[in-house]
């Protein structure tokens, strides 16, 4: 079991090192970044991302409704 946590705080370190050292790779502005704001398609990426985060929440607030009336049906 330390082995197995040993290694995954070793993992999460260099992930965490690797982060952080190609976190500044490109200062003079992303092309793609700017591509997308120029044609105004980010917003339509972030109307996406809103959508299907809304419908995770959506989706495990129905979940925990269905276990919470299983439980009380079961006690």
């Amino acid at each position: 079991m330390a082995k197995i946590c040993q290694r995954l705080l070793i993992t999460v370190i260099l992930t965490i090192i690797n982060l952080a050292l190609f976190a500044q790779h490109n200062t003079n502005g992303s092309t793609l970044n700017t591509t997308m704001r120029s044609h105004n398609k980010i917003y339509v990426v972030m109307a996406v991302c809103i959508t299907i985060l809304i419908g995770l929440i959506l989706y495990l607030i129905r979940i925990d409704r269905k276990v919470s009336r299983l439980e009380r049906g079961i006690l």
